[in-house]
């Protein structure tokens, strides 16, 4: 499979020049953005959290991907979250070891991918995961976003956390001495409230502040290599208005997506018809506000847990992804430490043969279909 669009000259074979183009970001990073508008209307990018350094049945093994194992080709998108980086500790929260994830993303970055991050991180506030509990939260918990913002109790502490966030994304950079970008997804998920960023822990207005404050921090230290993604859940419902009420501005947002998950009961034929029709009802609001605000839609994660429905591919996710001009579509890990954690087809795994269909679709970009991303 050959896209039409595909950009045929390797970035990794290229000197290392890295100038900044007028935003203030390398232009590797607005080309990145350039070619998200133009994939957007030719096909999308399909990618996979973690993909290269774990899968089914093993963890750690150089090159490997259940998704190359499948298709004999690497996701075109690979996520990582960055969660524990703030605490200075060598693994994130799933394990991955922060040298090996930096070593990934400029492999993926050679290959001519894109990398894409998360950040669920602690609560600087209480000392607790980044997840709270939505019906039994506490005043405590409630107060952890007002504490980070200036003035507040754990204000000091989160800038130090933004300086470690920086230096990661600084760190970046290839041998031949270019910055990679990449797509930073912060606070996502923030219309729900399983998260001490979420919509019953903050206000709208201390909400946008925390965007901000991370956004202004990160640039002044010297963070130019970073596209930025707003990602609620699904509770907007199509409604624009709804999606747009904690909306930091245009100035920061690059991309923008939502986050929709597909039951995992493959006889639920109803709730799988209810993924199918809530996913059609809110990427047709999500990319009529892209064209009202000039950023970039994406289906910023998705995904069956256990792949039970045998032409999910093909029968469920495509027919409606097809239908709407999105940059990517990222599907969530597979793990290999809990049983029926996964959200990509491996080896023998009884959706294959409708991935490789999946695959062969003409819009669906793996990374052999869009080498040049950078230029």
């Amino acid at each position: 499979m050959v896209a039409s669009f595909m950009l045929t000259i390797s970035c990794s074979k290229k000197k290392a020049d890295d100038p900044l183009a007028e935003s203030g970001r390398t232009q590797r990073t607005e080309n990145l953005l350039a070619n998200l508008r133009e994939i957007s209307a030719n096909g999308y990018l399909v990618g996979h959290q973690d993909d290269p350094v774990y899968g089914v049945g093993w963890v750690g093994d150089s090159c490997r991907s259940d998704v190359k194992s499948v298709c004999n080709d690497y996701p075109a998108v690979i996520g990582f979250d960055l969660g524990h980086l703030e605490l200075g500790d060598s693994l994130n929260l799933d394990g991955v070891p922060f040298d090996r994830m930096k070593q990934e993303i400029i492999r993926q970055y050679d290959r001519g991918g894109m990398v894409t991050l998360s950040w669920h991180l602690d609560n600087p506030l209480t000392g607790g995961s980044a997840w709270v509990k939505p019906d039994s939260l506490t005043d405590q918990e409630k107060q952890t976003v007002a504490s980070v913002l200036e003035g507040g109790k754990c204000h000091e502490k989160f800038l130090g956390w933004l300086d470690i966030l920086a230096s990661f994304i600084n760190s970046l950079e290839t041998p031949y001495g270019v910055k990679v970008p990449v797509l930073l997804r912060p606070w996502h998920e923030h219309t729900g409230s399983w998260f001490w960023w979420g919509q019953n822990l903050c206000t709208t207005e201390q909400y946008k502040a925390l965007w901000k404050l991370t956004v202004d921090q990160l640039k002044q230290r010297g963070v130019n290599n970073v596209l930025y993604a707003y990602s609620p859940g699904t509770e907007f419902n199509g409604d624009a208005a709804k999606y747009l009420e904690r909306w930091p501005g245009d100035e920061i947002v690059d991309v923008i997506g939502f986050d929709s998950y597909c039951t995992n009961n493959a006889e639920d034929t109803v709730a799988i018809n209810n993924y199918a029709s809530s996913l059609d009802l809110n990427l047709k609001a999500l990319c009529d506000i892209a064209k009202q605000h000039y950023v970039v839609p994406a289906l910023t994660e998705t995904g069956m847990e256990s792949l039970g429905k045998e032409d999910w591919w093909t029968a469920t996710l495509m027919p409606v992804l097809n239908k709407y001009p999105i940059a990517y579509v990222l599907l969530w890990r597979n793990a290999h430490n809990k049983p029926g954690h996964f959200y990509m087809p491996y080896p023998g795994q009884k959706t294959v043969s409708d991935f490789v269909k999946f695959y062969n679709d003409k819009r669906t970009l793996f990374v052999k279909d869009v080498n040049g991303l950078y230029l």
